[in-house]
């Protein structure tokens, strides 16, 4: 890709990323750093995880995101009697043909909005896995394709609530970013009560942005340029959650993949065709802290995952740009002074 068409891309992209942010931002009051997570891992082929409290706009977070988009959405209730061949599909015979016919699930459309999935059991959990790695679903031997692009937006309780399972690692794992809605501002919550209080703001709302649009966008985001420092840098800080006294078990190298797919679309919403560490940063408690699981000790003093990635980030050395990054797109480093952005609102903060 020539310059002048990275540019026109990028430009492309912010302005329709912008359009469903504003779109999205009708329906959740007061969260921008949540949507914007939630469109970072939109465009970098990711899924997103949200947790948190019932009543809190979890659900309405994804649909908005869904119906801001002129895509195949689908809705699935995760419950403790849902089967996996809900999810995934099954085949009946069929007396006519006198052969098996395969019934699609829920999972084949663009975007998957499961709520509370850790209602659901271990067993119908893992039914999604191989689509979220692999964008396939493998049935009676047979290997279907999922459409592109493909989105799973999960909602979850806390575990502690009652009738919750637990998300099992390589699950969690799957996720790019976990993120909390949390509670409104008061200034907020008067507003929801205007808009929410007569009718959903999700019956007036319609798409701002194509599928093939969002393709498109995916791989302008793929052309975003990460320095070799930068990528040391991401590799350095999910290395260091892997020896870590307070953690029994860190960051896995899907994580690393991740945070860098992350970063790079952090930096193309800005209109940059360039990482910077700051990207690597903003990003770090999002798509890490869920993956990481504290020992006992940490957990009898109260110390959290995201509170052992924020020490980590504060203790790993930033990397100098390299001499000569200039403002422009370089081709082994960045401008001196990145704008720092507020850390996004991730579970824990």
């Amino acid at each position: 890709m020539t310059t002048f068409d990275a540019r026109a891309s990028l430009s492309d992209l912010t302005a329709t990323a912008d359009r469903v942010r504003r779109s999205v931002e009708n329906v959740i009051e007061g969260k921008p750093e949540v949507v914007r997570i939630a469109l970072t891992v939109l465009l970098a082929e990711g899924h997103l995880l949200i947790e948190d409290v019932p009543g809190v706009g979890k659900t309405m977070l994804s649909k908005a995101l869904a119906r801001s988009i002129d895509c195949t959405v689908r809705r699935i209730q995760f419950t403790p009697d849902l089967l996996p061949s809900d999810i995934t599909g099954v085949s009946v015979f069929d007396q006519q043909q006198r052969d098996f016919e395969f019934k699609p699930g829920a999972i084949f459309a663009q975007i998957v909005v499961g709520d509370e999935i850790n209602r659901a059991s271990p067993k119908t959990q893992s039914a999604l896995l191989e689509s979220m790695e692999e964008r396939q679903v493998t049935i009676d031997g047979t290997t279907y394709e999922l459409p592109s692009p493909f989105m799973v937006i999960a909602t979850q309780n806390p575990v502690e609530m009652e009738g919750t399972y637990p998300l099992p690692e390589a699950q969690r794992d799957r996720f790019t970013a976990r993120v909390s809605v949390g509670y409104p501002s008061p200034e907020a919550e008067l507003k929801m009560l205007d808009v929410h209080g007569g009718v959903s703001p999700l019956d007036d709302l319609q798409p701002v942005a194509h599928a093939h649009e969002i393709v498109k966008l995916i791989e302008a985001v793929r052309q975003v340029h990460v320095s070799d420092p930068v990528r040391r840098y991401a590799v350095t800080l999910v290395g260091a959650t892997r020896n870590h006294a307070d953690l029994r078990l860190g960051a896995s190298p899907r994580a690393t993949l991740h945070l860098i797919r992350a970063a790079r679309a952090s930096a193309a919403l800005d209109g940059r065709d360039y990482v910077l560490p700051d990207d690597v940063q903003s990003l770090a408690q999002a798509v890490l802290a869920h993956r990481l699981l504290p020992t006992a000790q940490a957990q009898l003093n109260r110390r959290t995952p995201e509170q052992v990635v924020a020490e980590i980030v504060q203790r790993v050395p930033v990397p100098s740009p390299q001499p000569g990054a200039g403002s422009g797109a370089p081709a082994g480093g960045w401008p001196a002074q990145p704008a720092s952005r507020p850390q996004p609102g991730t579970r824990g903060l």
